[in-house]
């Protein structure tokens, strides 16, 4: 075939002006095609939105429908060091000084005038339960003061060191909130206990906590969820270290203490507890 036939045979699959066929198609060919598949996909999009809205209607804006609850929660520190650490010179004020402000700021809510006005006094050593009434939600749902005066000398209203000027530092713990979780049995509160780890354990010397005895009181729980209580205040436990060695590491493990929560697995090392290194310099 001359390059002339070939040229003709392409220029007329695009467009040939004795059929009127344009991509080897008349417009009415096209037409059809294009109708199907508009009709097809507006199609998909209608069962796509309404597969949506029915799934939306089994939905509760205030409680997950479906969670995936860990058996055993994980726990956090305040301050934040980098990388787990807590390291700082008691000669250098701007070393320990960060610590104390991102106390102060993570502690503001927690203030007794600010609980006093968006929480309720309740009864310590029981849960408080806030039951939905059939259909009728109850929400949003109370939450129960935490005073930041229930952290003592760790409070940071006494002293706005946080004791680490006097090489005595206070380390805040949190459990990772979980919705609906009942942490105790009977009257027995969950609590926390630290220690050093083996290799340090005669560098940490006595701690005292805060609250008494380290403990998460029952009345906290449970948690109902973000949405339906969006004054919760997290409790917190405080560990204030009195005695520990100075100018080496400390390696430090948490964990909470409960009947109800079972401990962690090889699978999850990290719940439950919480490791950290904390390392006080006197030398200039």
């Amino acid at each position: 075939m001359s390059k002339d036939a070939e040229k003709s045979t392409w220029k007329d699959f695009i467009w040939n002006p004795r059929t009127r066929e344009f991509c080897g198609r008349t417009a009415s060919s096209w037409g059809l095609i294009l109708l199907f598949y508009l009709v097809f996909y507006i199609f998909l999009a209608g069962m796509f939105c309404l597969t949506m809205y029915v799934m939306l209607q089994t939905l509760d804006d205030h409680k997950p429908t479906w969670q995936d609850r860990l058996g055993t929660p994980g726990m956090m520190i305040r301050p934040e060091g980098e990388a787990m650490e807590i390291i700082y010179n008691t000669h250098n004020t701007e070393s320990w000084d960060m610590y104390a402000k991102s106390l102060d700021v993570f502690l503001s809510p927690y203030n007794d005038s600010e609980q006093a006005v968006k929480n309720e006094n309740c009864l310590e050593n029981q849960y408080f339960v806030q039951a939905d009434s059939g259909d009728v939600k109850n929400n949003p749902k109370r939450s129960c003061q935490f005073n930041r005066t229930t952290l003592g000398i760790c409070s940071g209203l006494e002293d706005r060191t946080y004791g680490y000027q006097a090489a005595q530092p206070c380390v805040i713990l949190k459990l990772n909130r979980v919705i609906g979780m009942l942490p105790g049995t009977g009257n027995e509160a969950p609590f926390v206990t630290c220690g050093a780890k083996k290799e340090d354990s005669e560098k940490m010397g006595p701690l005292v906590y805060f609250p008494p005895n380290g403990t998460f009181n029952l009345m906290y729980y449970p948690y109902y969820g973000k949405k339906a209580q969006v004054n919760y205040s997290q409790p917190l436990v405080a560990l204030k270290f009195l005695n520990i060695t100075r100018n080496e590491d400390v390696n430090i493990e948490c964990r909470i203490i409960s009947s109800s929560i079972p401990p962690g697995s090889e699978r999850d090392k990290f719940a439950g507890k919480v490791s950290f290194k904390l390392r006080i310099n006197t030398v200039n």
